[in-house]
């Protein structure tokens, strides 16, 4: 194994920026695992003279961990971090080498807060461009904290373990030896699980936002920086930033970029936003928003409340569910809902696919690719894939479809093992073994905090205007908790700004 000319000429520039030496402790044998991770290691080690290489025994085998001769990281990665994690191994290098992480002082204090000795493992598959998140989070808190371990493990190279856990989702994080989390989680998040709860001060005294956004995707970030460019105060309150396109693989619509990927995209938007004097509080639920006489005011799950003269509601929407039974025991279990993510951990084995949309189909393409076999189950009488992608489906032997079916039950012991459905024209069921299932159903809009509060259509979603105005005054909503048309980023980014401009309207007709 070697690393390519591209991705070596990017990591020197990023080695010249390791402030002290680096001491990688490598753990291997003589099997053939242990020689991708020595080569891996000795070939980065080969790059600077900053990196020197130790052999000894760590927890696993093979190893390496990242240290300095003043202080123990805490920080190990159990294979190569390559794919998508191998960011997450450039991030490790540089903040053990004296480059501070790149997080707000509320969450350095919050981490350093923790009196607890923490042990975490990550599982993760190369593919999935979620973990990458939880891995940087946790690497953080073990430079951040001594008292704090972590150790990314690669779940291919490990799979033994992974079986043995019955480790059917990544990323998968254990905390001292017992199932903690999973799926993509941020830094914020993370901490509040642990019990490391937000200072909540921070909302005290704050001046009323003439623009307060609720919610961190594409929707939402464009409208917090069409505010912003109006020189209006401006602020995003979110449970995470970046929001559903983070789950995102591969993006090809975006106009004027071929291609990119979902978290690297909102990114790049959210270093677009902090161009601008634009107030971001993440790990943050709203619960409702009132109406006072001074205006509006934002309540926040943990009870804080922040004024604004308008709310724009951007709060996009999240997975939907098949609701069958099966589906809620069977989470991470063998029912996933990201096949560039869990795929991987399928290899061999018979999966099903639940929707015939365009996720349904690429998701059916992709693991064909890498299991044994797919079952496509729509609900309807045909396909609603693009044509395009349904002529790639039938082209591949280990793919069955089935239409105008439901799935009633999700079956298994500890994991699933199959899945019954019934044909909704005779009735006849018919009960099929897999190991997955797939749920790729689109998506549902995330307004229920919003219930009897703002006019919304029977599917949840808030119904606006041309100017993205809602049924409440100086409440505006943009991106997909919307009545919009269609569910695209592009879209989203759109309709933020004219939410922005609609509230900057609305401010400057009231105030006249």
């Amino acid at each position: 194994m070697s690393l390519d000319k591209t991705i070596k000429d990017q990591l020197k520039q990023y080695l010249e920026l390791l402030k002290s030496n680096i001491i990688i402790k490598l753990s291997v044998s003589e099997d053939k695992n242990s020689k991708e991770v020595r080569d891996f290691v000795e070939e980065i080690a080969a790059m600077t003279d900053k990196i020197s290489v130790v052999e000894e025994t760590l927890e696993m085998t093979p190893s390496f961990s990242i240290e300095r001769e003043d202080f123990e990281s805490g920080i190990a990665f159990a294979g190569v971090p390559l794919g998508h994690e191998f960011t997450s191994f450039v991030l490790a290098l540089l903040q053990v080498g004296g480059n501070p992480p790149k997080i707000s002082e509320e969450e350095v204090k919050r981490i350093k807060s923790i009196k607890d000795k923490l042990a975490f493992k990550t599982y993760v598959s190369l593919s999935c461009h979620n973990c990458p998140d939880v891995v940087q989070a946790l690497n953080i808190m073990s430079v951040l904290n001594p008292n704090i371990s972590h150790t990314m493990v690669e779940g291919g190279m490990y799979q033994d373990i992974v079986e043995a856990k019955g480790i059917m989702a990544v990323p998968t994080v254990y905390l001292n030896d017992e199932e903690f989390l999973g799926g993509r989680s941020s830094l914020d998040a993370i901490l509040t699980k642990l019990g490391v709860s937000v200072d909540t001060s921070v909302f005290e005294n704050l001046d009323p936002f003439d623009v307060l956004v609720v919610g961190g995707g594409p929707a939402g970030a464009s409208a917090a920086i069409y505010a912003a460019r109006k020189g209006i105060r401006t602020g995003i309150v979110a449970k995470e930033f970046g929001g559903q396109v983070k789950e995102t693989l591969g993006i090809e619509n975006v106009i004027g970029t071929k291609y990119t990927e979902g978290p690297k995209l909102m990114d790049q938007v959210k270093e677009h936003v902090l161009e601008y004097n634009v107030d971001i509080f993440e790990n943050q639920n709203v619960s409702t928003i009132k109406e006072t006489e001074d205006g509006l005011v934002v309540v926040l799950e943990s009870g804080a409340e922040i004024a604004a003269k308008t709310v724009i509601i951007a709060t996009g929407a999240g997975w939907r569910n098949i609701g069958a039974p099966g589906e809620a025991e069977f989470k991470n279990k063998g029912v996933a809902y990201c096949p560039h993510c869990d795929g991987p951990l399928f290899k061999g084995k018979d999966l099903a696919v639940i929707g015939g949309g365009n996720s349904g189909i690429e998701a059916a393409i992709d693991l064909a690719g890498i299991v044994k076999n797919v079952t496509v189950l729509e609900f309807l009488p045909e396909l609603k894939a693009d044509k395009i992608l349904q002529d790639r489906l039938f082209a591949l032997p280990n793919v069955t479809v089935k239409t105008n079916v439901q799935t009633t039950e999700i079956t298994g012991t500890d994991s699933v093992n199959g899945l019954t459905y019934i044909d909704r024209d005779s009735g006849d069921e018919t009960k099929l073994e897999v190991q997955g299932v797939f749920v790729q159903i689109g998506l549902v809009p995330n307004t229920g905090f919003l219930k009897d509060i703002l006019e919304m259509n029977p599917r949840g979603e808030i119904i606006v205007d041309d100017h993205g105005a809602t049924s409440m005054p100086g409440v505006f909503a943009a991106g997909d908790c919307t009545n919009s048309a269609y569910k695209q980023i592009v879209i989203s980014m759109g309709s933020g700004a004219t939410a922005a401009l609609g509230a900057f309207d609305y401010l400057i007709r009231k105030e006249n």
